[in-house]
């Protein structure tokens, strides 16, 4: 089978490009020649890493110069109309040109997003992007979609969400029939604002959709839902706590067993199961969330990734288009009659 190419932003990142360029190594390294990765960003500083991984001149590898960055800190929307020689726009033009087929970056969430969308467009029938981000739960993992693309939606777009997030959570997370849930401050029908409660009945009506109603917090972490539909404002709030709760859990656990000498021995016979735990939760198992709803793969990985996640990214990205996710939204959207939904 002929090498997927895959545009990766080099530059994008907390760790960029060292931490980037050690990943595209480990990819190369573990995945063989399943990837031919285009690598856009600065030529001179990449060769130097890439010398240093001792994968220069890698034919696995191309280098396509890119002058300038988006910082994680830069507004959007500005920097990709602004600086039109970035990185993330190097990248999703080799993807829009058709010389890749997807792309992955860890940087500027809000620059991929917009990047992707004004240079790719939407997929036929599909009105807005969503970030796809897959969460642990105590069950095992379940979908939350979408988590920060698009933070003002209407009931067209969460019913778009929950059919490209039952297309991901089969094709991707292998679950024969995921449920979906609503996030709402209430299971009862008719709980939630007004989104809600013009998005309930339009999900009832999908039979091929296992819609199992509205969900609150406690059950995203229960494992009593699969996929879990809200706006961008409102799943990337979710995110952004889960997040630092982790953090902050994480932290106490240390303090507290570090505090009492039999804790520690404890801690020390118990580094197994945290170590098991941890795998569980790490979120570079799967290398970053996928763009859904434009016309391209794009995996945007978290801003701190580092090697592990960024190998990972790239075969996300890869199994994206191994398992044509894109053209089954489309053909779905379609059979569903979702195109004029509203």
């Amino acid at each position: 089978m002929a090498a997927i190419p895959i545009a990766v932003d080099v530059m994008g990142g907390d760790f960029a490009p060292s931490a980037i360029l050690e990943g595209i190594s480990e990819a190369l390294d573990t995945f063989g020649d399943a990837y031919h990765l285009l690598l856009a960003g600065d030529q001179k500083k990449i060769e130097t890493e890439l010398k240093r991984l001792q994968k220069f001149g890698d034919p696995r590898l191309e280098i396509v110069h890119a002058s300038q960055v988006i910082e994680m800190g830069e507004h959007p929307a500005k920097a990709v109309r602004s600086k039109r020689d970035s990185s993330i726009n190097v990248a999703a033009n080799l993807v829009k040109q058709k010389r890749a087929r997807g792309l992955f970056s860890a940087g500027n969430t809000g620059a991929a997003v917009g990047s992707s969308y004004l240079k790719w467009r939407m997929l036929p029938g599909i009105e807005r992007p969503g970030i796809a981000t897959v969460l642990p739960s105590e069950t095992g993992h379940f979908l939350l979609m979408d988590s920060g693309a698009t933070v003002d939606c209407n009931s067209a777009n969460l019913v778009q969400f929950a059919v490209m997030g039952d297309i991901y959570a089969k094709r991707i997370l292998k679950k024969e029939s995921p449920r979906i849930g609503l996030l709402c401050n209430g299971t009862e029908d008719e709980k939630g604002n007004r989104l809600i409660a013009e998005t309930f009945p339009l999900l009832k009506e999908i039979e091929e959709l296992n819609f199992i109603g509205n969900v609150e917090g406690h059950d995203l972490f229960a494992g009593n839902v699969d996929v879990v539909i809200c706006d961008g404002f409102v799943g990337n709030i979710v995110l952004k706590t889960c997040e630092q709760l982790s953090k902050m859990f994480t932290n106490m656990v240390k303090q507290q067993i570090m505090s009492k000498t039999i804790w520690k021995i404890g801690g020390l016979l118990a580094k197994g199961a945290f170590a098991d735990l941890r795998k569980k939760t790490d979120a570079s198992e799967f290398g970053g969330a996928p763009l859904l709803g434009v016309q391209g793969i794009c995996v945007i990985g978290h801003g701190n990734s580092k090697a592990k996640s960024v190998c990972n990214g790239i075969k996300a990205v890869g199994d994206l288009i191994q398992m044509n996710v894109n053209e089954t939204i489309i053909e779905q959207i379609h059979q569903y009659g979702l195109e004029s939904i509203r």
